[in-house]
C-alpha cells in the first residue's frame, strides 16, 4: 500500500481566495509521480489554534505532509510557532539560518531589518533546510507517524528547495512504488465527447482515468501502478489514443512531455524546416503571440476588419466569398513574405458578434502550402476572449494536423 501524502497550505490569500494556491496541485503531482497517495489538501490561515488542531490531527492520518507558507519574517507567518506548540518542541536559534540570510542580504547591498531574525527560530530536533532563493529556511521533522517537511509558499522558492531537499529525503524515507501518468492532450474536442468516445473500451480496474480540461486543450489521463507491464500498458494508450483519433497533438508519459500546443507546432516546424506566415482577424494577433520568439514565424498582420486586411495587403476580395478572399490574401503574403506556409483566419458576420457571448461565430481558416490551399470552418462560442483563444489554438491546431498529415 503506498503511503499517504497530506499538503498543508497556510495562509489568509489562500483560504479568502486572493493567492491561488498553485503550490498544492504542483506538490500534489510530484507526489503522485513518486509513488503516494495523496489524500488531502487542506488550507488554514493565520491563526494560531488552527494551525496547532490542523497539525496534530495530520500526525495521525497521513504517512507525510508538505506544508507551505508561514516561515516569513512577519507577525502573521506562524509555522514555526504552531510547531513548537502542537509538538511541545521550544524554538532555538539557529546560527547557520542567521548567518545565511546575513549573506543574502549582503549579496543584495541591503541591511538585514531586526524582523528577519524570527526565521532563524527553528523548533527542537528539527532539520534546518536551507534556502538558496530567499530568506526564509525550511525545516523537516519527524512526529508520530508523519514526516513533515515545512517550506516557504512561494514558489519560486518552494520549487527548488522541495527538489533539493524533500525529494532526496523521499527516497530515504519511504519505500516508494512510483505510478506511471500517461496524458494524452487533445484540441477542439471536449470532456463529454471524450468520454462518449471511450464508452466503447474497457479501462482494467487498477488504472484510474481522468480529465483535465483548460481553455486551450483537454487531456485524458491514465495512471498506471507500479509493476503494471509496459506492453499492456502501451497497448490501453494506443486504444485510447485511436479512439480520439486526430484530435491528440501529444501523449505525455511521467518524465517525457512534449510541451502545450505551441511547443508541439515548434518542433515540427522546426524539423521540418518551414517557414510561416499569419493573418488574424478574430484572434488579434494571439496565434502569433503562440508562436513568439520562433525563428520560423516570418510575419504576422491582424485586424479585425477584412476590408483593412485587404487594403494593407493591396488586393481586392470578395465579401461574400470568404474563403476565396482568404485564398487571395494568402497568395498576396506568401508573395510578399516568402513563407512556406500562409495562414489567414477570416470570420463571418461583424465585430458585434465577437463580444456577445450568445451568439456563436464562424471561423473560416486556410492553410495554403506548397501543395495548394487546405480550408476548414470552425464555430467558436462564449465571451470575446474565449472567442479569440479558441480562434487562435484552433487554427494552431490546424497548422499542427497537416505537419503530422492528420487529415
Amino acid at each position: 500500500m503506498n503511503p499517504c501524502f497530506e499538503v498543508f497550505s497556510q495562509g489568509e490569500e489562500i483560504i479568502t481566495g486572493q493567492t491561488v494556491d498553485s503550490n498544492a496541485a504542483w506538490l500534489s503531482q510530484q507526489a503522485v509521480q513518486q509513488g503516494f497517495t495523496v489524500t488531502r489538501h487542506t488550507a488554514v490561515g493565520d491563526r494560531l489554534d488552527d494551525l496547532v488542531s490542523l497539525l496534530r490531527e495530520i500526525v495521525g492520518r497521513a504517512d507525510c505532509c508538505v506544508s507551505t507558507g508561514g516561515l516569513g519574517p512577519t507577525s502573521d507567518d506562524l509555522t514555526a510557532a504552531a510547531v513548537a506548540k502542537a509538538f511541545d518542541k521550544p524554538l532555538g536559534f539557529d546560527g547557520a539560518a542567521f548567518a545565511q540570510m546575513q549573506r543574502f542580504f549582503a549579496s543584495r547591498n541591503r541591511p538585514m531589518p531586526e524582523a528577519n531574525r524570527k526565521q532563524a527560530l527553528l523548533p527542537e530536533g528539527a532539520e534546518r533546510l536551507d534556502n538558496a532563493w530567499g530568506t526564509a529556511p525550511g525545516f523537516a521533522l519527524h512526529q508520530g507517524r508523519c514526516w513533515f517537511a515545512f517550506l516557504p509558499g512561494v514558489p519560486s522558492e518552494m520549487k527548488p528547495m522541495f527538489l533539493e531537499h524533500v525529494l532526496p529525503g523521499w527516497h530515504r524515507r519511504f519505500q516508494l512504488k512510483p505510478s506511471t501518468l500517461v496524458s494524452l492532450r487533445t484540441v477542439g474536442i471536449g470532456e463529454s465527447d471524450i468520454q462518449q468516445r471511450l464508452t466503447g473500451i474497457a479501462i482494467p480496474e487498477p488504472v484510474q482515468l481522468g480529465f483535465r480540461a483548460s481553455l486551450n486543450e483537454v487531456q485524458t489521463k491514465l495512471l498506471f501502478p507500479h509493476g503494471y507491464g509496459t506492453s499492456a500498458r502501451e497497448e490501453l494508450t494506443g486504444q485510447v489514443a485511436g479512439l480520439l483519433g486526430d484530435a491528440v497533438f501529444a501523449i505525455d508519459r511521467t518524465g517525457s512531455e512534449n510541451g502545450d500546443l505551441a511547443c508541439v507546432v515548434d518542433a515540427l516546424m522546426t524539423a521540418q524546416s518551414k517557414t510561416l506566415a499569419v493573418v488574424e482577424t478574430i484572434s488579434q494577433g494571439l496565434l502569433a503571440g503562440l508562436c513568439v520568439g520562433s525563428t520560423w514565424l516570418l510575419e504576422s498582420r491582424f485586424e479585425q476588419s477584412r476590408s483593412r486586411l485587404a487594403a494593407s495587403l493591396g488586393v481586392v476580395i470578395d465579401a461574400d466569398n470568404p474563403m476565396a478572399s482568404a485564398e487571395t490574401m494568402a497568395l498576396a503574403v506568401r508573395q510578399q513574405s516568402g513563407a512556406d506556409f500562409v495562414l489567414v483566419q477570416l470570420y463571418a458576420g461583424d465585430r458585434t458578434l465577437l463580444q456577445d457571448r450568445n451568439l456563436g461565430v464562424i471561423v473560416h481558416t486556410l492553410l495554403l502550402t506548397e501543395n495548394g490551399c487546405r480550408p476548414v470552418t470552425h464555430t467558436v462560442a462564449g465571451s470575446g476572449k474565449r472567442k479569440q483563444y479558441q480562434a487562435a489554438t484552433l487554427a494552431l491546431d490546424f497548422l499542427r494536423r497537416h505537419l503530422q498529415n492528420r487529415f
